[in-house]
């Protein structure tokens, strides 16, 4: 039936794109037989991917942080996000109030060093000047810079590409972060994506293996589950056909 086929395909190739058909222990034909694989040692990784996942996040510093090659850089920028977050969203401070607190306690420390060195000493200890160099600003601005412009011209291209499928994948992606914005804060949703970045991809790395062979098989159940539903509800829904009216 027409129908029938059109909407395994449709089935199928969703399916494809989560996991791309390769070489497995079984060569899986959606909505139909499971046909064995000579190639049975070899195992497509999830969403057809080749290299390791250190390559896939960059490599250099930002896949150790990522990656916790270096523990401490990444337990302190973890800690660090989340003393920010449980001060914002919990105790909910306003970013003023943390700055002047900040300052207050920062020139009474200052007070309290030069006039107590006066006490103890003859000669009063000059308290070191706090300057921030030109250059965090700077690398700040070109790190923002580069980002957005990337992320404006993947986004670009998408819109021209003439790639349908890419361009809903772009947008329901945007739509999810829209819907998503409504329900917490920017902050929060910064915070989550902060701890899925230094959590999943470590977690994906050291278990690949298992989280793959969980994929495919709950893609297997999906597709079960689908015949099932195909063969025994929506095959038997009939189906009219439009037919024109002769006119003598």
């Amino acid at each position: 039936m027409p129908e029938k086929t059109t909407a395994e395909n449709i089935f199928g190739s969703i399916v494809e794109t989560l996991a791309e058909s390769g070489s497995k222990q079984k060569s899986v034909s959606f909505f139909g037989e499971e046909k064995s694989n000579p190639v049975a040692s070899q195992f497509n990784r999830l969403f057809g991917r080749q290299k390791p996942v250190y390559n896939l996040l960059g490599g250099g510093k930002s896949a150790d942080v990522l990656l916790w090659r270096n523990k401490k850089v990444s337990a302190s920028f973890l800690t660090g996000a989340t003393a920010i977050w449980v001060l914002f969203e919990w105790l909910e401070y306003h970013c003023l109030t943390l700055v002047f607190f900040a300052l207050v306690l920062g020139m009474l420390a200052q007070f309290i060093w030069s006039n107590a060195s006066g006490l103890f000493s003859r000669s009063q200890t000059k308290v070191p000047r706090l300057v921030l160099p030109e250059e965090i600003f700077v690398n700040i601005a070109i790190t923002i810079s580069a980002e957005v412009n990337r992320a404006l011209s993947f986004l670009q291209d998408v819109a021209s590409g003439g790639n349908i499928k890419q361009l809903l994948v772009v947008l329901a992606s945007l739509w999810a972060a829209a819907v998503l914005g409504s329900w917490f804060s920017f902050l929060t949703v910064l915070y989550v994506g902060i701890v899925a970045a230094h959590t999943l991809p470590v977690f994906y790395e050291r278990y690949e293996d298992q989280v793959d062979s969980f994929v495919y098989k709950v893609l297997q159940q999906i597709q079960d589950n689908y015949r099932k539903l195909d063969d025994g509800v929506l095959s038997k829904i009939p189906k009219g056909k439009l037919k024109g009216k002769k006119f003598e």
